[in-house]
């Protein structure tokens, strides 16, 4: 999706216009991906903005640049208001997608980062939908997720995402929607940049930690949706033949929100259609994050 331009970016405690929002083209995450980033959404609901999760996706970035052992000088409060600034300096009040970014500067060319400054930004825009509202049509990629022996799938790293790039490029050019990745062992891992659930007889499943997915935060609002919902929520090893013979299968994420599969390699999932488990979530997690449901507010943070 293209990037509406706004006024400002947060970088490093200052706002910065967005066309001044540079850095240096030696800058290290450029060429070896020493990065780490969330994605978060703000969504436009009961004249205001609520960002969703805002505490738990800093946390996360913390948990992520440690595992990269880049010490930050901003705690996760103070990125939570520079984000909530950010929006009412860009005058936001509509639906909107958040990109903090952690990552290391201009230093040194060669594999220690350690003399790379680690440096910070924030950028805040207008943004829809990432995937189709009315279900999307996946393949199994020939790409397999990255194995945690070989990378930690659990920390957001800008380096992680080429991997999600090939199965991306991979299935848009054989004509589908999105991919979905198998881990080192061949069992289901996740979308390109999503988290996987599938359906059958009225019990959700999904991945492990130990299937090299990212721990999402989406993925774990869905657990308390559904619970809340009467539903139960089982985390096991999930294998390939079950996406094609599953009731339901969906993506959870923050771009992608709760999105339906309504095919994967060319099998019609379920009768095709967004089914009901699917639908029930969807419709209260989306009621959730436009203020409409008080159980959730805490899971809120509103921008005016």
């Amino acid at each position: 999706m293209a990037i509406k331009e706004v006024e400002y970016v947060w970088m490093d405690g200052n706002f910065v216009k967005w066309n001044e929002a540079n850095v240096h083209v030696l800058t290290h995450a450029l060429h070896y991906g020493t990065g780490v980033f969330e994605g978060i959404r703000g969504y436009a609901g009961a004249n205001n903005v609520y960002i969703f999760r805002l505490k738990e996706h800093m946390r996360r970035l913390y948990n992520s640049a440690k595992v990269y052992m880049m010490d930050l000088p901003y705690s996760p409060d103070n990125l939570c208001a520079a984000t909530v600034e950010l929006l009412k300096r860009n005058n936001i009040r509509e639906t909107c997608y958040i990109r903090p970014l952690v990552y290391r500067g201009l230093g040194v060319i060669g594999l220690n980062p350690i003399k790379s400054p680690v440096k910070a930004a924030i950028a805040a825009f207008p943004f829809g939908k990432y995937l189709g509202t009315e279900g999307v049509n996946c393949c199994v990629s020939s790409w397999r997720r990255i194995s945690s022996s070989a990378l930690p799938p659990e920390a957001k790293a800008c380096g992680n995402y080429i991997n999600s790039v090939l199965a991306k490029l991979e299935a848009i050019q054989n004509g589908f929607d999105e991919a979905i990745l198998l881990d080192q062992y061949g069992s289901v891992s996740e979308g390109s940049g999503e988290n996987l659930f599938i359906v059958r007889d009225n019990v959700i499943y999904t991945p492990p930690l130990s299937s090299s997915i990212l721990e999402g935060i989406t993925r774990d609002s869905v657990f308390k949706i559904a619970s809340d919902l009467g539903y139960q929520v089982v985390e096991r090893i999930i294998t390939r033949a079950e996406l094609y013979i599953c009731d339901e299968a969906f993506f959870s994420g923050t771009a992608a929100e709760i999105t339906p599969i309504v095919k994967i390699d060319h099998r019609v999932v379920g009768d095709g259609k967004i089914g009901p488990v699917t639908e029930k979530i969807r419709t209260t997690f989306f009621g959730i994050v436009e203020g409409k449901n008080e159980k959730y507010q805490h899971w809120l943070t509103p921008v005016y």
